[in-house]
């Protein structure tokens, strides 16, 4: 299935969730909300997956077992919110930047810091991740919706890119991008970005026009 697809079903399905959320809920949660909840609830799963692999089947110490679940789970994380939840269409250098610094601030204040030190109180090992999970979750949404993504933001964090096929058609009908109204210079005629005639229809927007100025001269004065 194409990403574009993908991306979409997994939009729609979040809006028709929250539509339905009972107690004004629906007002208040937006569908990039529900939706990071859905892909981080499915890489914390795979985060406890691998700490439980590696430290109590691999023997790994401790800090090693929950740097590496960690770590596979968040570029995981990454990848997802990236695709189908925010649908950033940003460059994905910046973007993968920012959001190594935003999880080594995630990692230090929220999993070693909790996490670890939960566990060396003798907090059993998997409750004290859950709750420092608890904790980086809102850390981490605000971070990705506002920080990471925010050239989506603006849009709730579910900016959506309009299809060339859009476009193509503003230019068909004379429509102006944007807002939608016709070109001045010939009504039919296709537009480019800035609302002006396509090169290809320049020239005859000019024909046109002295086509009708010889008209009117012909016909002289009524």
């Amino acid at each position: 299935m194409p990403p574009a697809l993908t991306a979409r079903g997994f939009h729609a399905a979040m809006e028709s969730v929250t539509r339905r959320l009972p107690f004004g809920l629906a007002d208040v949660i937006p569908p990039s909300l529900l939706g990071f909840g859905v892909i981080n609830g499915f890489t914390f799963l795979v985060d406890l997956a691998l700490l439980t692999l590696l430290h109590s089947g691999l023997a790994q110490s401790l800090w090693l077992s929950i740097t590496l679940a960690y770590a596979a789970a968040f570029a995981l994380s990454f990848v997802l919110n990236r695709a189908l939840n925010f649908r950033s269409h940003a460059p994905v250098g910046p973007q993968a930047l920012t959001y190594t610094m935003v999880v080594i601030i995630n990692y230090l204040l929220w999993i070693l810091g909790v996490g670890s030190g939960l566990a060396a109180l003798g907090v059993e090992y998997h409750l004290a991740r859950v709750l420092a999970g608890a904790c980086e979750a809102v850390y981490m949404y605000c971070a990705m919706r506002w920080v990471v993504f925010r050239d989506t933001s603006q849009l709730g964090g579910n900016a959506v890119q309009r299809p060339a096929d859009d476009r193509d058609d503003h230019r068909v009908h004379g429509v102006r991008p944007g807002d939608g109204t016709p070109s001045r210079l010939y009504p039919d005629a296709g537009v480019g970005e800035s609302g002006d005639a396509a090169p290809d229809d320049r020239s005859r927007v000019v024909d046109d026009q002295h086509a009708l100025g010889r008209t009117a001269i012909d016909r002289g004065p009524s």
